[in-house]
């Protein structure tokens, strides 16, 4: 009779490592987007938008595909590379990256969907789908001359403020010591009456 609940407790143990092991032996996939705005001297503003999709999981994945189609064609136009592409594997533990590059037309401030990659593994015949990292809003063609002017006076007051510092001590110190005192010349004035 004792012998039952070990034969139960075992069937339990050996499902339960055998469930454990299969959830470690899957992909796991993490998706990085990213966009940096660059102004050029013509005044217009390019938008370089980087990908990175990471199998940080046990097993390859296949059939990978990229579409990143978020990007308006009212504001935005192409200048380098597509929104989309294809990668047969990517390995456990590797990963591959897409760029492209738009220009944008229109003053405003955009906010991108996330990427979508799908893409299939050994042990399921369903598509698997997966999202990246949302990007946060982009400020196109902004009037920048505030931030500008902020900019510049952080950047004066980290390179020369300690000068202006020592300066401005030295300049107090020196008025301190050479400028006759209140009291001081209260008491000059009452001596000549």
């Amino acid at each position: 009779m004792a012998t039952a609940p070990l034969i139960i407790f075992t069937i339990f143990a050996f499902f339960g490592v055998s469930s454990l092991t299969a959830a470690a032996e899957t992909p796991f996939v993490v998706v990085h987007k990213k966009a940096s705005l660059l102004k050029l001297k013509s005044g217009s503003e390019r938008v370089s938008v980087s990908i990175d999709v990471y199998n940080h999981g046990s097993l390859a994945i296949y059939d990978v595909n990229l579409t990143d189609d978020s990007w308006s064609t009212e504001i935005f136009d192409f200048v380098a590379g597509n929104t989309f592409n294809s990668w047969e594997k990517l390995d456990a533990g590797s990963h591959v990256s897409h760029t492209f590059e738009l220009e944008s037309k229109v003053q405003t401030t955009y906010y991108s969907a996330p990427a979508v990659i799908t893409y299939r593994i050994p042990t399921k015949s369903r598509l698997q789908v997966a999202y990246s990292t949302a990007v946060p809003a982009l400020e196109t063609l902004a009037e920048k001359t505030v931030a500008y002017k902020l900019d510049l006076a952080k950047k004066l007051l980290a390179q020369y403020g300690s000068h202006f510092s020592l300066g401005l001590i030295v300049y107090l110190f020196v008025r301190i010591i050479f400028s006759p005192s209140a009291k001081s010349s209260a008491g000059n004035a009452k001596k000549r009456h």
